[in-house]
């Protein structure tokens, strides 16, 4: 059993354990039902003042974002009008700069030309002056030197007639004079006789004066003792210039004073001795070394070739004196060694009394020489004038095509400058048409914070 006291009359009663948790439940029940609504009013008050404070949070924050974004816009519109000012400066310089860049372009293009006209001009005229000074100098030498060319000739035509009829005087005395040499001959082959009857004997004793001594030795002695008081200017030593494998024996050479060559022989001495010496006990000829004589003589450029010979003493052929074998070989004696400075003599006085004939031909061959010289002078001057003619023609042409390529260069930068010029142009075009509505086209936060201003505005 449970008690309950009555709150008013102090009553107590008595009440069982079920009637006891209906009365405890009903009591429960309005408590809380009470308890609720007290806290349901406590929530809807609390409820009230979260949404006033909301209400004010979201004005303010609206108000703050919306001048900010008034600030903003006034920037955005501050920079557009600034960067519309800036890109109209730019494109006003850029015109003014462009304008300018154009005009000194076309200034030194026009210089330029008016230089390289004013050049080309110049050396055209002066190319021109120099092939016209050129020629007329050559004109005027070839006149000359053909004139020159004729007196020379018209002199040596008389020369050659006055020396022919001397010639024919010398030749009428020479043949006088030969006469008396011929007799004088005579005689000289009368004691040469004598002297073959000795050479005859030369296997078994040699003359007094080449008792001892070698044929090559004798010439030598023989030419040295008369070498000052005969030929002062002679040359005569052994040959000791091996060519293609031989060699002669001596070599005779004299020049005038003036250089010029009078006489060259070359000699080869033979003796039966030096023969029967040999591996070979048959006798030689003198044949047999007359190939290899003449050809020595070629190749020492010699104009004579003489043979030295103790062959064949019993030939009355080579006993009988100086013999001529140019039937054989060109220019080429055969003699006993007593005829050694004879033959020189013979030789000799025959070339000096043509010496003069060869001097004046040398005279006339140097003065063709020159004149060949001067025509191969004025070919090659004018071949090198017809290339210092073409490869000025050449440079001409170069710089024309220079010229060319400097204009069409400065073409190009002239469609370069009008290519900027144009999208200068479309630049200054775009930054006109360009509005607020174009930049917040596609982007949405931009259009409503616009939007939001304006209405904000009105």
């Amino acid at each position: 059993m449970n008690e309950i006291k009555c709150p008013h009359c102090n009553k107590v009663f008595s009440v069982d354990e079920s009637a006891f948790e209906s009365i405890v439940k009903q009591v429960r029940d309005a408590e809380f039902e009470r308890e609720i609504k007290r806290n349901e009013a406590v929530l809807n008050e609390a409820k009230n003042q979260a949404v006033e404070l909301a209400k004010t949070q979201t004005r303010a924050s609206a108000e703050n974002e919306i001048s900010q974004k008034n600030a903003r816009i006034l920037e955005l519109e501050t920079r557009m009008k600034a960067s519309e000012r800036e890109a109209e400066n730019k494109a006003k310089q850029a015109e003014l700069s462009y304008q300018k860049m154009l005009a000194e372009a076309q200034a030194q293009k026009d210089a330029e030309i008016a230089m390289l006209k004013e050049k080309l001009a110049s050396q055209e005229a002066k190319l021109n002056s120099e092939k016209e000074r050129a020629l007329a100098e050559a004109k005027t030498k070839a006149i000359e030197a053909q004139r020159s060319t004729e007196r020379q000739y018209e002199e040596l035509k008389n020369n050659l007639t006055a020396q022919k009829v001397q010639a024919e005087q010398e030749l009428a005395s020479m043949k006088l004079q030969k006469a008396s040499e011929l007799q004088a001959k005579d005689a000289v082959i009368a004691h040469m006789k004598e002297e073959i009857e000795r050479v005859k004997d030369m296997k078994v004793s040699l003359s007094t004066k080449m008792i001892g001594e070698s044929l090559e030795r004798y010439c030598e002695n023989e030419f040295n003792k008369i070498r000052m008081a005969a030929f002062p200017n002679a040359y005569f030593e052994k040959d000791n210039d091996v060519v293609d494998g031989t060699k002669g024996d001596f070599v005779f050479r004299e020049s005038s004073a003036d250089g010029t060559p009078i006489v060259s022989i070359m000699f080869e001495m033979k003796n039966e001795l030096d023969a029967e010496a040999s591996v070979s006990k048959a006798k030689h000829k003198n044949e047999d070394f007359f190939k290899k004589l003449d050809s020595d003589r070629r190749k020492k450029g010699c104009e004579y070739a003489v043979l030295v010979s103790m062959l064949e003493p019993e030939s009355e052929l080579y006993n009988s004196g100086i013999v001529d074998v140019s039937y054989r070989y060109e220019k080429m004696y055969v003699i006993r060694p007593q005829f050694f400075i004879p033959l020189i003599s013979i030789l000799r006085n025959t070339s000096l009394a043509s010496l003069q004939y060869k001097s004046e031909l040398m005279l006339e061959r140097q003065r063709n020489i020159d004149v060949t010289n001067f025509e191969a002078s004025l070919e090659d001057f004018k071949t090198k004038f017809g290339n210092n003619y073409r490869l000025a023609t050449e440079r001409f042409a170069k710089a024309i095509e220079e010229i060319d390529k400097t204009i069409e260069h400065l073409n190009k930068v002239k469609e370069a400058l009008l290519g900027s010029e144009r999208n200068l142009r479309l630049a200054n075009d775009k930054a006109e048409n360009l509005t607020i509505k174009k930049l917040t086209k596609g982007n949405p936060t931009m259009t409503a914070a616009f939007e939001e201003a304006r209405k904000l505005k009105e």
